[in-house]
């Protein structure tokens, strides 16, 4: 039966295509000719496709040009611009997709890295055309049961890669048919859906679309399988129980191949499917004003209008669009891309109904999705609202997992008394390392284009904000009365080791080619709100609040610079002497952090209501420690 929604509604719409179109003359510079029957099959089956251009992510050289991630990623960055929206406003990212440019993690977590997208859930729905309907069908679930205010559902693939000339190579060259017949058929797009709680306009055109219903079957347990990858010809092995990957090449068993005369079962199950929904009342033909049927090949559309026709549930031609002849078939990611471009291009108007069909060949599955064009207003959707920050006294363990929270200091490490603190401590460092993690400065190095101009500019504003750390320590500590008087000599002696350590890393600024004098470098805005800040409470009576700044600061010496090391000096062509001082803290702030640990237990045998105060200057040091990184 189909899942239908009250509150699902496509906010935005987005698609993209990698380079330019590609024309049927042009095809042999990307995919080409394996041997004398080629070029017969391709003209063969150009001629029945109807696809007159394409587009690929590969280059003519065969080359990538373009990452399957970065195609979902432009997508959904159209998609939002669309929706007038922000990526940290989505809560869920579903993806659907034949697979990605690795066989693990999930597709939808490499997204979600190439984005630098905040913490939000995640699924990975692997398939063929219909993974993308998957995807979109747990988005549109997720938003009507509240538990999601606004999620993106993703169609992409690009099976580009598998159809270039040398990947036939270990075959000699020599394939069957159903190994050349994709090679013709496929290309390389994304499409996004942003799926909202509420109605807003896509675009400019004031509209938004209420999804009404979902449906989908596999009839897998009924049918051979029609369209596979892993697989011999014969199907009788897998990829993986060849001895090398080498030797599955060879047999063919890596090789993207459909068995055509399975294909006319996929029409026949999904028309069969369209007359249940018919009959059922999901479906009236008649008030279909506009149908999005996805087809592999031009040659399957008279075939289902006449399937439609014998039914008595007929849409007339007109009210069909497909963009097949100047998009391709993009396998997951054709509905999505279709739906994009309809909505830009047929100007709907306000209750008017969309019915789209998805068959899929792979083990002959089908897939319905009906929407209805709806006023939109300019109201954004309501968001739903993330659990509260802890408050300036620490939140109750009980309403936290300490065994989830990887940060500086385990809340279980200072026993009952400090474990209130250490929890709320922790809630704050999840939630700035992520902040961190995703400013571009760390987008650069996780995706590996960092270089040496890079950490020269990086240096450049770090040195003067650690030049200061010494200054506002003894300024906090010579706020303190009487009774403090050893946490002073603590912090004094803190104060005193890292003194100096600004000028270890000049001299890492300065072996990145770095000119300028010591005392024209310059914070960024970042490092100039933070000094400020932390100036302010260091100038206040018993300014204890300044341990929670400590933890920020030590932690991400502890948890982040340890895991950045690693990746500067693979990308930046410099010696070990060039990152002295990420060396250094690495290696000794895990024992600044357990000298931290006891001047909390000082503070709050002493004044046990420090707690709170400790919690927010952490919180407001790591708002603006993370503003640091994203000002460089």
């Amino acid at each position: 039966m189909p899942t239908a929604y009250q509150s699902a509604y496509v906010t935005g719409l987005g698609h993209y295509l990698p380079g330019d179109p590609v024309g049927n003359d042009d095809m042999d510079a990307y995919v080409a000719p394996l041997n004398r029957a080629s070029r017969r099959i391709k003209q063969r089956i150009l001629a029945e496709n109807g696809i007159r251009t394409r587009h690929y992510a590969i280059g003519p050289d065969g080359r990538t040009r373009e990452s399957h991630a970065h195609l979902a990623a432009e997508a959904i960055r159209a998609c939002l611009r669309s929706g007038s929206s922000e990526l940290d406003t989505v809560s869920l990212l579903a993806v659907g997709s034949s697979g990605g440019d690795a066989l693990m993690p999930g597709f939808a977590n490499m997204i979600q890295g190439e984005l630098g997208a905040p913490p939000m859930q995640t699924l990975s729905s692997q398939g063929v055309c219909v993974a993308g309907v998957s995807a979109l069908e747990f988005a549109a679930q997720a938003v009507e049961l509240g538990s999601h205010a606004r999620a993106l559902a993703v169609g992409v693939d690009m099976p580009s890669r598998m159809f270039k000339h040398s990947r036939f190579g270990p075959a000699g060259y020599d394939i069957d048919f159903d190994a050349h017949f994709l090679r013709w058929m496929l290309s390389d797009g994304a499409g996004a859906c942003l799926v909202s709680a509420t109605p807003a306009p896509i675009g400019g055109s004031g509209l938004a679309l209420r999804l009404k219903w979902t449906h989908q079957k596999s009839f897998s347990g009924d049918y051979p399988v029609c369209m596979q990858l892993g697989l011999t010809h014969d199907r009788s092995q897998s990829f993986l129980d060849f001895a090398t990957s080498a030797e599955a090449e060879a047999a063919g068993a890596l090789s993207l191949r459909q068995d055509i005369r399975l294909l006319p079962h996929v029409f026949d199950v999904g028309i069969h499917e369209y007359v249940k929904l018919a009959h059922e009342g999901w479906i009236t033909p008649g008030h279909v004003d506009h149908f999005l049927c996805h087809y592999s090949s031009a040659k399957f559309a008279p075939v289902i209008d006449d399937l439609l026709r014998k039914a008595a549930l007929h849409i007339p031609p007109e009210r069909w669009y497909s963009n097949l002849a100047t998009r391709g078939n993009t396998g997951a990611a054709s509905i999505f891309v279709m739906l994009a471009e309809w909505f830009a291009t047929r100007s709907p108007q306000a209750g008017d109904t969309v019915l789209c069909f998805i068959p899929e060949s792979g083990r002959m599955t089908a897939a319905f999705m009906c929407f209805e064009v709806v006023p939109a207003t300019e109201a954004a959707p309501s968001v739903v609202p993330l659990p509260p920050v802890p408050s300036a006294a620490p939140a109750p363990t009980a309403q936290l997992r300490p065994e989830t929270l990887v940060a500086p200091h385990d809340p279980d490490s200072g026993g009952d008394a400090l474990r209130p603190v250490l929890t709320a401590l922790a809630s704050v460092w999840q939630d700035y390392r992520s902040r961190v993690w995703r400013a571009p400065v760390m987008q650069q190095l996780v995706h590996g284009r960092f270089d040496q101009a890079a950490y020269q500019r990086w240096t450049a504003n770090w040195v003067p904000q650690v030049r200061e750390g010494s200054k506002w320590m003894r300024e906090g500590a010579a706020s303190l009365d009487q009774r403090f008087l050893p946490l002073a000599a603590l912090i004094g002696q803190h104060a005193g080791e890292e003194q100096d350590d600004f000028m270890i890393l000049y001299e890492d600024y300065r072996a990145a080619g770095g000119e300028l004098p010591l005392d024209r470098l310059r914070r960024n805005p970042g490092g100039d709100a933070l000094n400020a800040y932390l100036h302010g409470v260091a100038a206040t009576p018993n300014p204890l609040g300044l341990l929670g700044a400590i933890y920020i600061i030590e932690g991400t010496g502890q948890r982040i610079v340890p895991a950045l090391l690693p990746l500067l000096r693979e990308q930046v062509d410099l010696p070990a002497s060039a990152f002295r001082f990420l060396a250094y803290h690495g290696a000794n702030d895990e024992h600044h952090l357990a000298r931290w640990l006891q001047a909390v237990q000082i503070v709050l045998a002493i004044e046990p209501e420090a707690a709170g105060r400790i919690v927010q200057t952490a919180r407001h040091t790591a708002q603006l420690y993370a503003l640091q990184f994203e000002s460089i």
